[in-house]
């Protein structure tokens, strides 16, 4: 049995295929959000492979934690990161989301071609 064990687990490290990440759903929407400020639910869920309802569900939790900024165009709702809201983590408290996603923000923003930058 123990030789099963450990043949699995080295099967499973040198899996690169992993079953799990690092970032929770709600954590990827907020980088995905950070990197494509204003975007629309739909052009997350396309972009991330998820339900609409899902991602819908998951901006409402990051909205009710005040992490998001809401801008109503039209019919639609366009959603950027507010980098100085509080990161909720029980054990990082009172850092900002600038202090988490600030770098990758700008390292985005500084990719992007001029003419695509609001």
């Amino acid at each position: 049995m123990r030789a099963r064990i450990t043949k699995a687990m080295t099967m499973n490290r040198n899996h690169t295929n992993n079953h799990w990440y690092l970032v929770s759903s709600h954590g990827a929407v907020l980088f995905y959000i950070a990197v494509h400020p204003g975007c629309t639910i739909r052009g997350i869920a396309d972009d991330m492979a998820l339900t609409q309802r899902t991602v819908w569900g998951l901006i409402g939790d990051l909205r009710r934690a005040e992490m998001l900024h809401v801008e109503r165009q039209g019919r639609r709702h366009h959603y950027t990161v507010d980098l100085d809201a509080d990161f909720r983590h029980p054990i990082l408290n009172g850092i900002s989301l600038r202090v988490i996603l600030g770098d990758l923000v700008a390292m985005h923003a500084h990719r992007q071609p001029e003419a695509t930058r609001a």
